[in-house]
C-alpha cells in the first residue's frame, strides 16, 4: 500500500496545518487537516483508519499527543481540510480533549509544538471491515475495534517547527 501526503512530502509540514496557519476551530486550535492519498490498497480492503500523533510531546505533557483519528474511511483521497464537517467517515477525540472537552476535540487538532520542532507520524491502516465506531470515539476504542482486521499499515513522518 502506498500512502502519500503533500503535507508530509520532503519531511517538513507546511505552516498552514498548524499554529501558524489561518484556520482555527472555535477554541483556537488549528483545524486545517492534511490531505492524504492511498494507492494500491491490499486485496480485501473495505475501509481505512488513520492516527496522526506526536511522540515528541511525551517530555512536554507525558504522553503521545493525538492530533487526528478517523475510521470507516471508504475513499482513497482525503482532501485538505476534509476533517471540518466530514460526514462520510467518523472521527475520534484528539488530545485537545483535556483542554476543550469532547465538543472541542473531535476531528483534526493541528500542530502547536511548544518547545522544539516535533516529528509527527501519520499511521494509515487498511482494514477488512467497517468498524462501526461513532463520532467521538477514543484511540483505545479504535485499536480494540481494529484488532484482527488490519491488512496493512503504513506510516508517514513529517516535522513541524515550533
Amino acid at each position: 500500500m502506498k500512502v502519500m501526503s503533500e503535507a508530509m512530502n520532503g519531511g517538513v509540514i507546511p505552516d498552514k496545518y498548524g499554529k501558524r496557519g489561518k484556520d482555527m476551530n472555535g477554541y483556537g486550535v488549528p483545524s486545517r487537516s492534511i490531505p492524504i492519498t492511498i494507492e494500491e490498497a491490499p486485496e480485501g480492503t473495505v475501509t481505512f483508519a488513520l492516527v496522526m500523533e506526536d511522540k515528541d510531546a511525551v517530555p512536554v505533557c507525558g504522553f503521545s499527543w493525538i492530533h487526528w483519528i478517523a475510521a470507516d474511511i471508504t475513499k482513497n483521497v482525503i482532501k485538505e481540510n476534509d476533517s471540518v464537517g466530514a460526514t462520510d467517515y467518523v472521527q475520534g477525540i484528539n488530545s485537545w480533549f483535556g483542554t476543550y472537552g469532547r465538543e472541542g476535540a473531535v476531528g483534526y487538532g493541528g500542530m502547536t509544538p511548544p518547545n522544539a520542532p516535533h516529528t509527527y507520524e501519520l499511521h494509515v491502516f487498511a482494514l477488512d471491515r467497517k468498524l462501526g465506531l461513532e463520532n467521538g470515539f477514543f484511540l483505545n476504542d479504535l485499536f480494540h475495534a481494529m484488532e484482527g482486521h488490519v491488512l496493512e499499515h503504513v506510516t508517514l513522518t513529517g516535522t513541524y517547527a515550533n
